[in-house]
């Protein structure tokens, strides 16, 4: 069984025609929408190719269960579900811009 513990394993694995075909399946099967957004009441949607211009990227596919702990599942439908980049993030904990607090305080008196 393959592994995918090393950065570059992980490179190689995502860029096979196996994975890009099952994302493209779970893609179509979640409808293009970020599925926490929906679980939580909004909608979020992939975004629209414009002709001459680079398609932004605003969904991905997660893999519920990760490939590094659990190769067997890393070409496994059940396993994978549509985020949008923002609740990706999220669930792996990088969240970016997050207010840091101040080193001193600037109020003035």
């Amino acid at each position: 069984m393959a592994e995918y513990k090393t950065e570059a394993q992980k490179k190689k694995f995502y860029r096979t025609s196996d994975w890009n075909n099952l994302r493209r399946e779970a893609l179509e099967r979640d409808n293009y929408e970020c599925q926490q957004c929906k679980r939580e009441g909004r909608v979020h949607v992939d975004s629209k190719k414009v002709e001459g211009e680079r398609k932004s990227v605003e969904l991905n596919v997660h893999h519920k269960y990760e490939i590094e702990h659990y190769p067997q599942l890393a070409l496994v439908l059940d396993n994978l579900e549509t985020l949008c980049l923002n609740c990706h993030n999220k669930m792996h904990d990088r969240v970016f811009g997050a207010t840091k607090p101040k080193k001193w305080n600037d109020e003035r008196w």
